[in-house]
């Protein structure tokens, strides 16, 4: 996980939410606090090995998660020509990831997807990196793009000149 920590999944969307998103179907619900200590890599040595286990999948589960959505992230910035992976990563990368991740775990869900927030937040991540990929959005302060004058291209253009030199000596 380049672009997010476990530690910031377990901030937002918050380890409740991930441990009934990312536990196995087969699986009795891993326990928040259990999931909680598993994302911020605290100890965990009072819970059972088997419920640690079932932690540990989830864990896994929520990795691969985001794994998708790092990837599909740099895809877009990729069409743009950023050096990836984006360091320092801009906090709007990893809003955009943790939205997108948080999508993937759900997508299973059954409901309406008309006014779902983790939908319009997954959809909204998808449009700002296809602004970003047309070059009409930026990445703020730390735009790699935008601060760096090698990498900016500008050219002028115009038509040839109706008069030069030679041709005005005429008229003096």
């Amino acid at each position: 996980m380049q672009y997010i920590t476990a530690a910031a999944l377990a901030e937002r969307p918050g380890a409740r939410e991930l441990a009934q998103v990312a536990t196995a179907e087969h699986q009795r619900v891993v326990a928040f606090e259990l999931m909680e200590a598993t994302l911020r890599g605290s100890d965990r040595s009072s819970w059972p090995a088997d419920q640690v286990t079932v932690a540990d999948d989830a864990l896994r589960r929520i990795e691969e998660a985001v794994a998708q959505a790092e990837s599909l992230v740099d895809g877009f910035l990729a069409r743009r020509g950023y050096p990836l992976p984006l360091s320092p990563v801009p906090e709007l990368v990893t809003g955009w990831v943790r939205d997108i991740a948080r999508y993937l775990l759900h997508k299973d869900r059954g409901g309406k997807e008309d006014n779902d927030p983790i939908v319009r937040a997954y959809r909204d991540a998808l449009k700002f990196l296809e602004m970003i990929a047309a070059g009409k959005f930026s990445l703020g302060g730390n735009d790699p793009i935008a601060s760096n004058p090698d990498v900016a291209d500008v050219r002028f253009e115009s038509s040839p000149s109706v008069f030069n030199r030679d041709q005005l000596r005429a008229f003096r």
